[in-house]
């Protein structure tokens, strides 16, 4: 990984401001290497695996060359899918958050055509989106590239199976000759290159390796859920996964605190760690883990790097990463010297696209995580608040507590049970959630397969394949739950309002 700062890039006040924001704190290789080239202005043919930090890598430097104040389409991005180019926008729209009045515009087959002609009409300095739409526009004469500046082809090779190089092509023939060209490509098939020969005459090249390896001893699984759920997903798997400890990541620092302080109001032994914590600080979280006196850690890409922890037998990757690189770091965490680990993965809808790119990463499949069943869920909680309430019948207090409620029954004239039922209301008004009181329930279930634009073939079964671990879950993977609820007595986190969260270092 490269050691430069973004800030040593020099890329524009207001687009470094717009990363410094939201966290990102050293660039990948190809972004090391591919924002100095296309700041200066040059063609760039890149050649690199889908996933290693390619769409910060053209954002940054082309949004750093435009002039925000001029609304018409300056930046032109051609995605292979829809699910691209919606991400593809929304890291447009991160990385210019400090431009005024800047739009960014996807455009995808499958929606309707007058929202999008609207928004062309209102003005949008980039563009984003499928090249059949994209052609379509063109044709109707409702996107005109008369003042384009850049065009980007985001995995070309991918275009070409998927049966866009034509229009792709109709697209590029339209674009002045004066307008500033990047090319990303995983692999670089006759056609892709007769492409680049001909519109990216000269091109800076960059060419990133990126090594397909086998994660072994580790279970790699995926959850799909949408965003707004996210927080009910992961409070049920640290229910039903017996882990000894867990690394939880996220992209952002302000992420880990956040996230950090949920579950610790769930009764988790938790910490975030982050590139916010000073040395001596991070050090300390990592050997409260070691010791025990934390079971979670919520941390950043940067701040795990090199973590080795032998109590760590699961990692959850609560937000995808946009990296195959960050991707086997994190599940790295585990499995180690030897030993067996869990890989738990929470995808979104729009984030599905990316499953097939990080198994081809690890060389190995992702299996479905199946949650248990809300009457699954809630037996096994009353099991857990009967099994942490019979341990405390031989506490040495307890004597002193049943005759203090003797007392309270006897002088207002109640009956024992009416007594206990109160206490537990208590505890559960002090404690929210301890007790199982209600089902939870069922999250909703997303299809595993992503969608394709119009031009596409059929979506086919994706990477997820029949079968998982079932219902029950023990420390080796085999099918067993949790048997007693969290240390010291707690009781186990029981879900909860989500604070969905939408997309260390710049995702792709």
């Amino acid at each position: 990984m490269s050691e430069l700062s973004f800030a040593e890039l020099g890329l524009d006040p207001a687009v470094l401001e717009a990363v410094s924001a939201v966290g990102y704190e050293t660039p990948s290789p190809i972004q090391a290497q591919s924002i100095p080239a296309l700041l200066a202005g040059n063609h760039l043919l890149g050649v690199a695996q889908t996933g290693t930090g390619k769409t910060a890598a053209f954002a940054l430097p082309l949004l750093s060359r435009i002039d925000a104040n001029v609304a018409e389409p300056q930046i032109l991005v051609l995605a292979p899918t829809r699910e691209l180019a919606i991400q593809v926008a929304e890291a447009f729209t991160t990385y210019a958050s400090k431009f005024r009045n800047f739009h960014v515009l996807p455009i995808y087959g499958g929606q309707d055509f007058s929202p999008q002609i609207r928004g062309l009409k209102r003005g949008a300095q980039v563009i984003v989106g499928t090249p059949g739409r994209m052609l379509d526009h063109l044709r109707k004469g409702t996107l005109k590239l008369d003042g384009l500046k850049a065009l980007v082809l985001d995995e070309a090779d991918e275009m070409l199976r998927m049966g866009f190089i034509d229009d792709v092509e109709a697209i590029l023939a339209k674009t002045p000759d004066t307008c500033q060209r990047a090319l990303f490509s995983a692999t670089m098939p006759p056609q892709i290159k007769k492409v680049a020969q001909t519109y990216l005459k000269n091109a800076t090249e960059v060419k990133i390796e990126s090594e397909t390896r086998t994660v072994e001893r580790i279970a790699q699984f995926v959850l799909p859920v949408y965003a707004e759920r996210k927080l009910d997903a992961l409070t049920r798997i640290l229910e039903v996964e017996p882990f000894d400890a867990s690394i939880i990541f996220v992209r952002t620092k302000a992420e880990t605190t956040m996230l950090a302080e949920k579950l610790s109001a769930r009764g988790h032994a938790v910490a975030p760690l982050s590139g916010d914590l000073n040395q001596r600080q991070r050090e300390q979280t990592v050997e409260d883990l070691k010791r025990g006196k934390k079971d979670i850690i919520i941390a950043t890409d940067v701040a795990a790097r090199g973590l080795d922890v032998p109590r760590i037998t699961h990692v959850i990757n609560y937000d995808v990463p946009y990296d195959t690189e960050a991707y086997i770091h994190r599940v790295g965490r585990t499995g180690r010297a030897g030993r067996t680990g869990k890989a738990i993965l929470l995808v979104t809808p729009r984030e599905r696209s990316w499953l097939r790119t990080l198994e081809r990463a690890t060389n190995s499949p992702m299996e479905p995580y199946q949650l248990p069943s809300p009457a699954a869920l809630q037996k096994m909680r009353v099991e857990q608040f009967e099994a942490q309430l019979l341990g405390f019948t031989d506490d040495p207090r307890a004597a002193k507590a049943i005759a203090l409620l003797d007392e309270i029954a006897e002088r207002n004239d109640m009956d024992m049970a009416a007594i206990a039922g109160a206490m537990a209301c208590l505890l559960e008004a002090s404690q929210p959630d301890s007790l199982p009181l209600e089902q939870p329930e069922a999250l909703p279930e997303i299809s595993a397969a992503p969608r394709r634009d119009r031009k596409g073939p059929p979506p086919g079964k994706g990477g997820f394949r029949k079968g998982g671990p079932g219902k029950k879950f023990s420390k080796d993977g085999k099918p067993g739950f949790r048997k007693s609820g969290p240390k010291g007595g707690k009781p186990a986190g029981k879900g909860g309002k989500p604070a969905g969260k939408g997309p260390k270092r710049a995702p792709r």
